[in-house]
């Protein structure tokens, strides 16, 4: 939100409380509180009528210091907060006195806060490592406004520096950097055509080493660069506004420590990084029909892990009440078993409505499960199904209500649901704790999706639970996996949802997905094609649409071609992808990586938003034209085609051709890539018979490849002195093999440790 006439005038009805002076600082162990006047004071008299400003610096872990700014105190903290893991380590406080100068300190780690105690208002984030300040609040930064209406707000400014970049701020359609956007953190049902999103993370994270966590679950409006364009600023309606700076110096470190702060993301079971095959929305389907695409996919030797069912599993007018429709579906357990028995995980869509017609309304009515109006009537609409009420997930016997009524459906053979909205929801409403309703707009879709999980996980084990889920906010990052919502079926759409996921990955998120081909609309078979490869190279794969199918075979017997070759190709890429799950399990870093996150130091990466890393190891061009003409940025190095064994080196921009049967797709130089030895599906032993293939190590290179396998992992130790390379294995009695890319294969017997490869 903007307060500002140009840099020295407020609009017309604004005023503006700003700290002037510091009239006092109080340490304790853990926090320092510094109280500032809104004017310099000179005499006694000066502080009559004189507002305060304070200002309070804590740290819930190492290397992130928290602010928290404040006008008045006396409010009602009703939540929700964001759940946030805390081990504040040691915290160093220092204070004038101290020191012997005009400053006070926290220090975090190794991220230390300096507030000018005298002269004009400042906080300086010091990285102590090399003593750069990171960013710094300055004498214009904070303000306590009043705008014409009367509504209260806090706004902090935090200064950019020459050429820096900010990414992040959730799932966001446009440019990947976010230097001249102004962002609404307020969850929206908007498709991926507009500046609404489904996913709303107010974090961001600075090319300068840095990133910034508003601490703050209601609408939070950031200006970037638009209201000062040399400050990221950010604000919220109320009295008080806390955020945390959390220090780098990389990218990755910032993504650690924002995501031990928030949480990491579980760990998915291997079956869900297959391909998944839906009914579509609103397609008519029956069993007869289900059966068909997956003897459709069958007979074309298409590898299918799961199938999904749309909403219409469920009666018109009843969703959700988690019953199959009983004309449609006469026996749902009959086919769930059927298509089990055939190797499919089963997902079915749900949400958190319930329908006037369902069973579930007027019980949930009765029981109180559902939002209410102020004057204790159902909250209700007719958007999506008529006389929708909404489930109140803030009450835990609500929780374990519905969480009952998805167990019936696990009995029955699901194993994993499709958590569809969670966007739209009232802020003219009472919520079972007393929440405040701004605050529970966002943070709605989190309690929802964690109901869900959490079910999952207890009635399938840690590591079995998976959603496919629409909405999310800081947090939802713990609940894999997230898909990017409703684009159309064209070029253009696909490259917003390109970047909506590159955006969704810098703000915490490791494991996201798209509906291939497009969701709106019926694509051509180009569209469909070129979306193929860029959906079979993400984190997970769903062939998914609108008002039409999405098999292979409904667009022409290339695209049937160009799925079998690229599913496969992701199943025996799974000893890599595996463990590129597990690092964003246990680091917090995404599967699917922007280049600035690899590439941090180099300039051409930075802005870069129409390719990707997937892992730390493989760079993914999608094709983006009928004509298969691509521009790829490849960065230092000679980097090696996979499908081709071309090679070209970097930095530079490479303009390419591409049959529909292709894509760029390079391995990065210095790389020990790990192939399994099966492409017919995602959950084998990875270790079993796998390949790894050295593509480009320089003399000198030493490197450690760990390859899932069951409940552990296989540990591959390489070595390259001259024209040598050594591996040593641990962890595995499988047979595996060595292959330098271009080179000769050498096999390894089941129970060898070791192998010595000539280059």
């Amino acid at each position: 939100m903007k307060f500002t006439d140009g840099y020295w005038q407020l609009l017309p009805g604004v005023t503006e409380l700003r700290p002037r002076q510091v009239d006092d600082v109080v340490a304790t162990d853990d926090t320092l509180t510094v109280y500032a006047s809104t004017a310099p004071i000179t005499t006694r008299g000066d502080t009559l009528n004189r507002p305060l400003v304070t200002v309070t610096l804590h740290s819930p872990m190492d290397g992130v210091v928290g602010v928290t700014i404040e006008h008045f105190q006396g409010g009602l903290d009703r939540g929700p907060r964001f759940a946030l893991h805390r081990d504040a380590g040691d915290v160093k406080i220092a204070t004038p006195d101290l020191t012997g100068q005009a400053v006070a300190t926290l220090r975090s780690g190794q991220l230390e806060a300096r507030v000018a105690t005298a002269g004009d208002w400042s906080v300086e984030f010091v990285d102590v490592t090399d003593g750069r300040v990171l960013t710094a609040s300055t004498p214009r930064s904070v303000g306590v406004l009043t705008d014409a209406d009367g509504r209260h707000f806090v706004r902090e400014q935090l200064t950019m520096g020459v050429g820096e970049h900010v990414y992040g701020l959730g799932e966001r359609f446009g440019a990947l950097v976010k230097n001249g956007q102004t962002v609404d953190i307020w969850n929206a049902d908007g498709g991926t055509a507009s500046d609404q999103a489904y996913k709303n993370v107010p974090f961001y994270l600075s090319s300068s080493g840095y990133g910034v966590f508003v601490d703050q679950p209601e609408r939070v409006s950031f200006e970037i660069g638009t209201e000062v364009v040399s400050r990221a600023q950010f604000s919220v309606e109320g009295q008080s506004l806390t955020y945390y700076v959390v220090a780098g110096p990389t990218p990755k470190d910032v993504l650690r420590r924002y995501t031990a702060l928030t949480g990491r993301p579980a760990r998915v079971p291997d079956w869900s990084y297959g391909l998944w095959l839906s009914t579509s929305f609103t397609t008519s389907y029956d069993e007869a029909t289900v059966t068909h695409f997956v003897d459709g996919m069958a007979e074309r030797d298409l590898p299918l892990s799961v199938f999904h069912f749309d909403c219409f599993w469920m009666r018109q007018f009843h969703w959700s009440d988690f019953i199959w429709d009983p004309a449609t579906f006469p026996d749902p357990e009959g086919m769930l078993r059927r298509l089990k028995e055939r190797g499919l995980r089963i997902c079915v869509w749900i949400n958190p409505y319930v329908a006037q017609r369902s069973v579930l309304f007027a019980e949930g009515k009765e029981r109180g499960f559902l939002v209410k109006n102020p004057d204790g009537s159902v909250w209700q609409w007719n958007m999506w199904q008529a006389g929708m009420g909404l489930v109140d997930f803030t009450n835990p016997d609500a929780v374990a209500w519905y969480q009952d009524k998805l167990r019936g459906l696990l009995g029955q053979g699901v194993d994993c649901f499709k958590t569809d909205f969670g966007e739209r929801i009232p802020t003219d409403v009472v919520w079972h704790d007393g929440s405040d309703p701004q605050r529970m707009h966002n943070y709605y879709t989190h309690l929802y999706n964690r109901c869900v999980f959490e079910l999952l996980e207890a009635e399938r084990g840690e590591g079995e639970a998976v959603l496919f889920a629409r909405s999310a906010t800081a947090g939802g990052q713990q609940y894999p996996v997230h898909w990017g919502g409703d684009c159309e079926s064209t070029f253009v759409s696909m490259a917003e949802s390109l970047r909506g996921g590159l955006s969704l990955a810098l703000s915490g998120f490791g494991f996201w997905s798209h509906d291939i081909g497009g969701f709106e609309g019926v694509p051509d078979a180009a569209v469909f094609k070129r979306w193929l490869p860029f959906g079979l190279l993400s984190s997970h794969s769903r062939l998914h649409g609108s008002d039409s199918y999405r098999v292979p075979w409904a667009f022409d017997d290339e695209a049937v071609d160009v799925t079998r070759r690229f599913t496969r190709l992701k199943m025996s890429l799974m000893p890599y992808l595996a463990q590129a799950g597990r690092v964003a399990h246990e680091e917090g870093l995404p599967v699917m990586r922007p280049m600035v996150l690899e590439f941090p130091q180099d300039r051409g990466a930075a802005t870069v938003d129409t390719q990707y890393m997937l892992g730390d190891s493989l760079l993914v061009a999608p094709v983006f034209s009928a004509a298969g003409d691509v521009d790829v940025y490849v960065p230092e190095g000679t980097w090696t085609s996979w499908l081709t064994g071309e090679q070209v080196t970097g930095p530079r921009w490479v303009r390419e051709r591409h049959g529909f049967d292709s894509v760029p797709l390079y391995v990065r130089p210095g790389t020990v890539l790990p192939v399994g030895a099966h492409d017919d599906r995602p959950d084998r032993d990875h270790a079993d018979g796998v390949t790894l293939h050295l593509v480009e190590l320089p003399d000198g290179h030493r490197s450690t490849t760990r390859v899932p396998s069951g409940d552990g992992e296989a540990v591959f130790t390489v070595r390259r002195d001259g024209g040598v390379v050594r591996v040593t294995a641990a962890g595995t009695d499988a047979p595996w093999a060595v292959e330098p890319f271009g080179g000769r294969r050498v096999e390894v017997a089941a129970g060898s440790a070791e192998v010595v490869v000539s280059l």
